[in-house]
């Protein structure tokens, strides 16, 4: 978030372990794998075998991914809030998929209510939420024929408390932790587990800058006093990809904190 810390974690150096072979044979679709989260979890599912179908809004983002790694990726460059981009994406990942994480999101400008636009508040829940769940919709039969399937949304520390944000990204991550444990419900009995990470702040970045003097003045000494270290876009990889691994063959419905220990204070 681009705030001065009162204390750092140390990190590791070396690269997250991998898991050789995990998701051999496995097709799991990416949305953001252009950047930031989005691709550090591309590249870890390609180490460990995956064919990933890697969507982003900026191709020449796709590009370099398809570049710069090793394994089979299919790049679907589009804006996931189009109507049609659900269908695209699983029409280009085939009739077998495994996993699906939903991994892209935008933030707002740390707006209070009574400043939100309705610009931003339209966009950020169109992408953030809307997008997500015609995703979702979208494979859930693929996963409900073969009874199995994996799906993880990208929540945040702002899906659990009021405090990390502003009011639009607020409440569209409180929605994807209630849209995660709803589909949990519904699925899980049916083979399809759906959990949630969510993040405090990862260096991605994503620009997040105070539109308001109000929110700054109200949440910057918040941020200067509570906020951990900021992670690394692998950290949160391997969390998201454990979700999605036969490791996690019993976690549905879970909204894993992935925030170096933020939600703990």
């Amino acid at each position: 978030m681009g705030h001065d810390l009162p204390f750092t974690w140390r990190k590791r150096e070396d690269d997250m372990s991998h898991v050789a072979h995990r998701f051999t044979g496995s097709t799991v679709i990416v949305t953001g794998a252009g950047s930031g989260i989005g691709r550090a979890t591309a590249e870890r599912l390609l180490t460990e075998g995956a064919r990933v179908v890697a969507v982003d809004l900026v191709s020449d983002r796709l590009s370099r991914l398809v570049e710069e790694v090793e394994g089979e990726v299919i790049s679907v460059p589009l804006d996931i809030t189009e109507p049609t981009a659900a269908a695209h994406i699983v029409d280009v990942a085939g009739a077998r998929i495994d996993g699906l994480a939903n991994v892209a999101g935008i933030m707002d400008g740390f707006e209070p209510t009574a400043e939100v636009s309705d610009a931003t508040w339209e966009r950020v829940m169109a992408v953030n939420v809307t997008a997500m769940m015609r995703l979702t919709r979208a494979v859930l039969p693929h996963m409900l024929e073969r009874e199995h399937g994996s799906i993880v949304n990208v929540g945040s520390e702002a899906g659990q408390r009021g405090s990390a944000a502003g009011t639009p990204y607020t409440t569209s991550k409180h929605a994807v932790n209630g849209f995660t444990r709803s589909t949990a419900v519904f699925y899980t009995p049916k083979g399809v587990r759906c959990n949630a990470v969510a993040p405090g702040p990862v260096a991605t970045g994503i620009e997040a800058p105070f539109h308001s003097e109000w929110a700054q003045q109200r949440l910057g000494p918040l941020f200067q006093t509570n906020i951990p270290a900021v992670a690394r876009p692998e950290e949160l990889a391997a969390a998201i990809t454990w979700l999605l691994s036969e490791d996690a063959s019993n976690v549905s419905g879970a909204v894993l904190s992935v925030d170096g220990g933020w939600a703990a204070i």
